[in-house]
């Protein structure tokens, strides 16, 4: 050690040494504490002050240096000293003895030390949750920060202790909950995936702690986006890959579905496990399966909303069961988000249009450009009905055609709103602008083109007379 810093450390324990109140009785000299010095530091508080104060010079030595000084040599002995006979004196004991311990487990070649070292890490750990449970800044809890952090670390440095990992992890998640951090929920995830493939828990345990973990994950991203965070959602997005990637081998539909399947024939009042079901089963793509449909419809008679009604409406839509999905599209109109219940309008006026309904489907259509003006969809549902209806509006070759007006002028409407719509109303305008009544059968029933016309018919719509081109 260099004169300097000898200098710096014998000044150092010149101060805490007097702060401690030194004092000299009849006998000799000795130490006069108060009791929170005495529980701070120790019996022998002086030795305790002196090894703090090497330790610490030493390590900022090393710091300095990158961590490459030979000088982690000069920090093991007091640290250690500290260590074991005042616990309580910093928790930068702690927070320390990591750095010093994981530095001397990468750098030791012998198995049998290195166990012995990994240990010593463990006990560190524990010692700090013993001697300090709570945040020194927020004074909260921080039992279950430690604890993921020990996981992560007994992950890292021994891999055949995989069992212990596990429980560490599970009890530091089980602890945080929402607040768990992001590489604890990875190496939590990997521990149970791993344990599965020794046979330690059931292979199921790897998709309800996937839905486990994503949900926190999902639920720090949002709050973390109120919070205009943005550094910190990429980072929870980057987690979400990781361990998506991670469960792409094991995320297959059919084992998914195998695997809930049977759960839900087991439990099917458990509305929990439906909610995981459903969950599960969208992040994953997995919706054309039955069970999707399934769990969907169980989960809406125990607890209705006109969420899950949307929900429900939407998978019987796709699959073109159009009686059915009316009912629930229509409980779905109720939604307070206005997104939903416009979307719900419109899909009840599609379902509505396809089982010929159609004045009720005109009516929801109307309803959703009610909502949303510059929403086109609707117009052309309209627009289709009014085609499909023409030729029964007539009884001529005129009346039976002029429908076919009022459906182009909803096509026109709709592009006009939403420019998205363009192409497929230009593909109708160009399918029924052919239909139009002929030049000459407009002048044979008494009309001009260019001029108004009311159709009359199960609706009624003032449109411009216009012959076929």
């Amino acid at each position: 050690m260099n004169s300097k810093a000898l200098t710096k450390i014998l000044l150092s324990l010149f101060a805490v040494i007097f702060s401690l109140q030194l004092t000299v009785k009849a006998d000799g000299f000795s130490t006069l504490l108060p009791q929170d010095k005495i529980q701070k530091y120790g019996e022998d508080s002086v030795s305790c002050v002196i090894n703090i104060s090497l330790y610490r010079e030493f390590l900022k030595q090393w710091k300095a240096s990158d961590y490459n000084s030979p000088v982690i040599k000069d920090i093991i002995s007091p640290w250690r000293w500290v260590f074991q006979n005042c616990p309580l004196a910093s928790e930068n004991t702690y927070v320390d003895g990591v750095k010093i311990m994981q530095y001397r487990i990468e750098n030791e070649k012998d198995d049998v030390n290195k166990a012995k070292l990994i240990d010593t890490l463990m006990k560190v750990y524990d010692q700090r949750i013993q001697y300090f449970p709570n945040h020194f800044k927020s004074g909260k809890p921080q039992q279950g920060a430690i604890l993921g952090r020990k996981g992560v670390d007994l992950s890292t440095y021994d891999q055949e202790r995989y069992v212990d990992a596990y429980e560490i992890l599970k009890q530091s998640v089980e602890i945080d909950g929402d607040d768990s951090d992001g590489t604890v929920l990875i190496y939590y995830f990997r521990s149970v995936i791993k344990m599965a493939r020794k046979s330690k828990l059931d292979s199921a345990m790897i998709v309800d702690v996937y839905d486990q973990v994503i949900d926190i994950l999902d639920h720090n991203i949002v709050k973390l986006n109120k919070a205009g965070d943005t550094k910190w959602v990429e980072n929870y997005k980057n987690f979400k890959g990781n361990i998506d990637a991670t469960f792409e081998p094991f995320a297959s539909c059919p084992d998914l579905v195998r695997i809930y399947g049977n759960k839900m024939n087991k439990h099917p009042e458990d509305t929990d496990l439906l909610k995981k079901i459903t969950n599960l089963l969208d992040r994953r793509s997995c919706q054309e399966d039955p069970l999707y449909l399934k769990a969907s419809v169980q989960l809406h008679k125990l607890e209705p909303s006109p969420e899950s009604a949307y929900n429900i409406g939407r998978l019987l839509l796709k699959e073109e069961k159009y009686s059915e999905a009316i009912n629930y599209f229509e409980e779905a109109t109720k939604s307070e988000d206005i997104d939903k219940s416009h979307n719900a309008y419109k899909y009840l006026a599609e379902s509505l249009r396809a089982v010929k309904n159609y004045p009720r489907a005109r009516q929801m259509a109307l309803k959703a450009i009610e909502i949303k003006p510059n929403d086109g969809a609707p117009y052309i549902t309209i627009g289709d009905m009014y085609a499909a209806s023409a030729k029964d509006c007539g009884n001529n070759e005129f009346t039976s055609r002029v429908a076919y007006w009022a459906a182009v002028d909803k096509y026109n409407q709709a592009k006009r709103v939403d420019e998205s719509q363009t192409e497929s109303a230009n593909k109708r305008i160009a399918t029924y602008s052919v239909y139009f009544p002929s030049l000459e059968t407009i002048f044979f029933h008494g009309f001009e083109e260019g001029k108004s016309y009311t159709i009359d018919c199960w609706f009624k719509e003032e449109t411009t007379v216009r012959a076929s081109k």
